[in-house]
């Protein structure tokens, strides 16, 4: 890599990092074969490292009535209206792997109005988007509208704190000037 990780913040030492957030990293290495530049950049403030991350995790792991594919799909639209590059193509590589799609992170990310995507996952994206761009506007026909698509309560509150979320990470990644690793790029793009 020729280009630094993040412009505007020095990146730590891996080797002089917190036991925790150092263990974290090369476990995310074993498992990816790199370290996203996220974990990186963001390790430049340990406490906060952890709290986003602990966020991150109860977001996007848990089970719910989101895919997991869905989630992504959340992140890559919502990133892409803030223009944050890194997670664009950072969770669009996940939005492959995870939809078994190569296509479907491009159109979400460029359009998501016009993606091969279904009714449902189209009103959760346009919730979505409310929340990340006008959240201030967002009104109980948006509740009506995206629970007559089968969301519960719960379905909805991860919408909404999935958007939310990324528009923290989204700014913190703008702010940063964080690079998205090379890996990305290709990341399920051709089957196996």
């Amino acid at each position: 890599m020729t280009q630094p990780i993040a412009r505007r913040f020095p990146t730590p030492s891996v080797a002089a990092l917190p036991e925790d957030i150092r263990t974290r990293l090369l476990a995310v290495q074993e498992k990816s074969g790199f370290i996203p530049n996220v974990f990186l950049t963001l390790a430049y403030r340990p406490d906060e490292f952890r709290a986003f991350f602990a966020y991150h995790d109860a977001l996007m792991e848990r089970d719910s009535g989101l895919t997991k594919a869905e989630r992504e799909m959340i992140v890559v639209a919502t990133s892409s209206a803030n223009q944050c590059h890194y997670c664009v193509i950072a969770h669009g590589a996940i939005l492959r792997i995870r939809a078994k799609n190569p296509q479907i992170a491009d159109q979400i990310a460029v359009n998501y109005r016009k993606a091969d995507i279904t009714p449902r996952q189209r009103a959760m994206l346009d919730f979505a988007m409310k929340v990340s761009k006008e959240a201030h506007l967002v009104s109980e026909a948006d509740f009506a509208d995206v629970a007559g698509h089968g969301f519960s309560d719960d379905d909805i509150w991860d919408i909404a704190a999935i958007s939310a979320f990324f528009a923290l990470s989204n700014r913190m990644a703008n702010v940063t000037s964080m690079r998205p690793n090379d890996e990305f790029y290709m990341m399920g793009r051709q089957p196996k």
